[in-house]
């Protein structure tokens, strides 16, 4: 996997070792890709944004997504947005389908077609705690869902084309129209979705059995 991961996203640094994954929950560490010394590096940061001048990491956790429409606005991720944008790398993504007349929510994974690795758009940072330690997160960006997607939830995370990935890293491009249009690029109509058991409605639960399709 990671030999595979550095061949399709050009990554020259990888310091870490990336292991296979199967239901990364917020709070965890993930992949994602930042340009450092106009190199593309791979790192695993925590997923759940904390803002640089955050008192206490706890907000991470309300930081999981940001809305792609205010990006320029939220003081949370205006700083990134122009300056600190990141890939965060997946080969799919869980939502859970409403029952009509039911509680119960059925759970599905969404993927490309071809099931090749893709990049959510994502905005990073860095925050310093009083004693000098540091913690590296992210968020990732959503828009409105498509037609696709729209009738299992009215949002969905960005995934970006793979021609528009240097763009969207590039620390010379921070004007907010441009980086919106990039975010216009995006694989909505290259996905699909399949049926998932319930084994991954537990975030304890970070096995094979997650992503196998089921019959329902």
């Amino acid at each position: 996997m990671m030999q595979r991961l550095l061949q399709e996203f050009g990554i020259e640094l990888a310091e870490e070792v990336i292991v296979p994954r199967y239901n990364i929950a917020p709070g965890q560490d993930a992949p994602v890709v930042v340009i450092e010394n106009g190199k593309l590096r791979l790192r695993l940061m925590r997923w759940g944004l904390i803002p640089f001048w955050a008192k206490d990491p706890a907000i991470g956790n309300k930081m999981i997504n940001a809305r792609a429409e205010t990006l320029a606005e939220k003081p949370s991720f205006r700083k990134p947005f122009a300056s600190q944008r990141c890939l965060v790398l997946a080969d799919g993504f869980y939502e859970w389908r409403k029952i009509a007349g039911s509680k119960a929510k059925i759970p599905m994974r969404f993927v490309i077609k071809d099931r090749r690795p893709f990049a959510f758009a994502g905005l990073w940072d860095r925050w310093r705690n009083p004693s000098g330690g540091e913690i590296h997160s992210f968020t990732i960006i959503t828009t409105a869902a498509g037609d696709f997607i729209r009738p299992i939830h009215d949002r969905m995370p960005i995934i970006l084309q793979q021609d528009v990935h240097n763009q969207w890293l590039d620390p010379k491009i921070s004007d907010a129209v441009t980086l919106s249009g990039i975010l216009r690029s995006h694989a909505e109509g290259n996905i699909e979705a399949y049926d998932v058991g319930l084994t991954v409605n537990s975030p304890r639960n970070d096995v094979p059995e997650c992503v196998v399709s089921v019959n329902r």
